[in-house]
């Protein structure tokens, strides 16, 4: 899941649970709006991420993982703290039942949940502004 300075979702792709969430993130970088940074957490620490980024002239908050011998000198700290709002948005959208215990067996059928619920939350934050 892609989201925007805001919280909100932008972007989501539905994986298998064997599917590693590195595999999808160059599709979902591709199919990005403009943007001027993205923030990951180490998880996503691959050159192959990294130069897709900067490929697409957007500048990576990705800190390197411990067993590299590259160190976190150039990132931007102050930015990296947003990364909490992918973890609220996947709380947001797991607050509806149908979404938290995936009772849908076919993948559109849940896809069409998870856009229903990011929908939702587009629509509230649209409300409350």
């Amino acid at each position: 899941m892609v989201v925007d300075s805001y919280g909100l979702p932008a972007e989501f792709e539905i994986t298998g649970g064997e599917v590693n969430d590195c595999s999808m993130s160059p599709d979902l970088i591709a199919k990005l709006p403009d943007a001027k940074a993205i923030v990951a957490d180490k998880g996503y620490d691959s050159e192959c991420i990294r130069e897709q980024v900067t490929k697409e002239g957007v500048r990576a908050v990705i800190p390197r993982q411990r067993n590299l011998l590259k160190g976190n000198a150039g990132m931007d700290r102050c930015l990296y703290r947003d990364r909490h709002l992918v973890g609220n948005a996947f709380a947001w959208i797991k607050q509806y039942r149908a979404v938290a215990t995936r009772y849908d067996k076919l993948k559109r059928s849940f896809e069409s949940m998870v856009a229903v619920a990011c929908g939702y939350l587009w629509l509230f934050m649209w409300i409350k502004c």
